[in-house]
């Protein structure tokens, strides 16, 4: 984890600002149902890790200090169990009635021995009759294409700085498929501007229904949003949901 979107306080402080949550977060609300207990792996400053936390165990994992430093201070945090660990190779010794893997996290892997690995840590911690769920961009849809300055410039307000101006960049590198974007954040007062660049995978639906059940993870439903549409070549998430074979 060397991303400074996610390491550097002085751009996490942002994160919440624009990750406010929709449709996935009414969706991951209802679906949790009546898990008694979940890990959100890559669960970043924890948003939606607390919501879920009221009733039940729920233990949230991230590889970044300062998402889980924003994690432990926000409200409901005292009832999460917060560990500092990478998705690859975090094995807690014990098991889930539910495990997440959502906001995208799972794009960050960028190998396919990578990606392996997170299904893997997916698979090992879920209870016999638990399930799993998790969401990547469906790279027919081309979404990098709108991330280009123009497209993506917005105004993000902090409670301290004011209405901050925003805007990303990006490149998808054509044979190995992984997108460079760039985020941007410029001060109103005095112009500072701070500065992050990212990669991340676009595995096909094909090449993760491959993996997952390499895995030993059967899907049960793909999903094509949030909305809960089923997946089509043509939708903008990929988004299995299963258990264990």
């Amino acid at each position: 984890m060397d991303d400074r979107l996610y390491i550097d306080p002085e751009l996490v402080q942002f994160y919440d600002l624009e990750n406010e949550g929709g449709d996935d977060v009414d969706f991951l609300m209802r679906f949790v149902g009546d898990a008694r207990s979940v890990l959100d792996l890559g669960c970043g400053t924890g948003a939606l890790t607390a919501m879920l936390a009221p009733g039940r165990a729920v233990t949230g994992a991230d590889p970044a200090p300062a998402m889980l430093d924003v994690a432990r201070k926000r409200p409901g945090g005292d009832r999460v169990e917060w560990v500092q660990g990478d998705a690859r190779s975090l094995r807690l010794g014990k098991r889930f009635d539910l495990v997440l893997l959502t906001g995208h996290a799972f794009q960050v892997f960028l190998t396919a021995e990578d990606q392996r690995a997170a299904l893997d840590t997916i698979a090992a911690h879920l209870a016999p009759n638990g399930r799993f769920i998790f969401d990547s961009r469906n790279p027919l849809a081309r979404a990098w294409l709108e991330w280009g300055p123009d497209d993506s410039r917005r105004t993000v307000v902090h409670p301290a700085f004011g209405a901050v101006e925003a805007w990303n960049d990006a490149v998808q590198d054509a044979i190995s498929g992984i997108v460079t974007y760039d985020t941007f954040y410029r001060l109103p007062a005095d112009g500072r501007q701070f500065h992050a660049q990212s990669r991340i995978a676009f595995p096909g639906q094909q090449s993760l229904a491959a993996m997952i059940a390499e895995a030993g993870l059967v899907v049960d439903h793909w999903l094509g949003s949030w909305q809960g549409a089923p997946y089509t070549p043509d939708m903008g998430e990929i988004i299995p949901i299963g258990r264990k074979a």
